[in-house]
């Protein structure tokens, strides 16, 4: 008996030891991926934590330095003038940002008269080295929605000194014949322009049915989505009314009875006294338009073309005369200027409108007429309507199977550097007559 206690007891020892040696080697072969092997992340959570203000630091270093050196950039312009406006165009477009050329790839349009037309055959140009336009941008066949595009325009705005940018806009998912939507980045606009101190006003194109009563839902449209972002451009009224500013191009395609409903404060759906009133300026033409003008109850008028001699708005002799109606009427004056016009790289045919740049005297000459018109504003057909030749935004010469036209012997900045000369005189001027 007292053997097999002895044996009992060994055998008891020996198992217990087994067990032990097994349970040992088992946690050593613990997977990876067991509860038990997972790290304890309570103290990473804190180490984490203690990291936060200190990254919270760099940011707000990263920050500082980026706001220093914008402060540091505007610091570098003249101040904006924001009675100089300026046409914005937005509808261009690339392979890398859109996808696909737009507008650069503009189609030669037709003549109307068809025996005309026959001499001059349609093509589409094909870019990025034949452009639907007889210069060749600095920037290159860019797209307007590329920020950095959006960057460098603000400050070319800024080096001119122009303080607004009346942006051409089609409704939500609207657009011109020859590109696409572009409602959709104009929230990036905005906040691009706030930077740079640039005030964007609305240019409202002739969209496919406008109408009084989609007008009005339009300009609640803009002004309920874009109204309150401090790039958006408002302008004190004599009556001492901060109002949008709204140019309404080819207004003359409505009637002024038409526009009346909308535009007159005795009219029932008048957006008159509503929030959603605004300054609208007209764009005179012919002048048979004065009158329709004001029939329609418009606030002013502006003449967008920048041939002289195109039409009667656009030719300079008669500003002072419609300087004038206006002053009788209590509208506003709004001339546009332009450096030059050439647009056969789209209407062929159309060489007789052409204005030769003569190297920037004829865009001195042109604000030389608006001041002396003594205008509420000034009006610059453009900055970038390359397809027109008016744009003064930077151009480069540019040697392919396309002949560009170039800004030689001046350099690209040309255009810029002589409006920020005559944004500095028509502010001198400005304070002269309101003294």
């Amino acid at each position: 008996m007292a053997r097999f206690r002895r044996k009992s007891c060994v055998t008891l020892i020996a198992l217990v030891l087994l067990v032990f040696i097994i349970t040992v080697v088992l946690k050593a072969l613990t997977p990876e991926d067991s509860p038990s092997s997972l790290p304890d992340k309570s103290n990473e959570v804190q180490r984490e934590n203690d990291n936060k203000p200190e990254q919270i630091k760099m940011i707000d270093s990263a920050q500082s330095e980026k706001d220093e050196e914008l402060e540091s950039t505007l610091r570098k312009f003249p101040p904006p003038n924001y009675y100089l406006h300026t046409f914005y165009y937005t509808w261009y477009g690339n392979p890398k940002i859109d996808g696909k050329y737009i507008h650069w790839d503009h189609v030669q349009l037709p003549h109307w008269d068809f025996k005309v037309a026959q001499g001059y055959p349609q093509r589409r140009h094909v870019p990025p080295n034949d452009l639907g336009s007889n210069f060749y941008p600095f920037l290159g066949a860019y797209s307007s929605k590329d920020p950095s595009v959006m960057e460098a325009h603000m400050q070319q705005l800024r080096t001119a000194a122009i303080g607004v940018i009346a942006l051409s806009w089609y409704p939500p998912k609207m657009k011109d014949d020859n590109g696409d939507p572009t409602d959709d980045f104009v929230p990036l606009l905005l906040e691009v322009a706030h930077k740079y101190h640039i005030k964007v006003a609305f240019h409202i194109e002739p969209y496919k049915g406008r109408d009084e009563v989609n007008m009005f839902a339009n300009v609640k449209y803009i002004i309920e989505k874009y109204g309150e972002h401090p790039a958006f451009f408002r302008y004190r009224t004599n009556t001492g009314k901060l109002l949008p500013l709204f140019y309404v191009y080819d207004s003359y395609l409505m009637n002024s009875e038409q526009w009346a409903k909308l535009l007159k404060h005795t009219e029932s759906n008048s957006i008159r006294d509503t929030p959603y009133d605004a300054i609208f300026i007209a764009l005179l033409v012919e002048e048979k338009h004065k009158r329709d003008i004001l029939t329609a109850g418009f606030d002013g008028l502006y003449t967008y073309f920048a041939t002289n001699g195109f039409s009667y708005g656009s030719t300079q002799r008669n500003w002072d005369s419609i300087k004038a109606f206006c002053e009788d009427n209590g509208l506003i004056f709004i001339p546009s200027v332009g450096p030059g016009y050439i647009d056969t790289s789209i209407r062929p045919w159309n060489f007789q409108n052409t204005r030769n740049r003569i190297n920037g005297k004829y865009y001195e000459t042109s604000l030389s007429a608006a001041l002396q018109a003594k205008p509420d504003f000034i009006s610059i057909t453009s900055f970038n309507e390359w397809h027109e030749g008016t744009q003064i935004e930077m151009a480069i010469p540019k040697t392919s199977q396309t002949v560009y036209l170039d800004y030689l012997p001046n350099k690209p900045a040309i255009y810029l550097e002589i409006t920020r000369k005559w944004a500095a005189i028509f502010g001198g001027e400005r304070r002269k007559w309101q003294d």
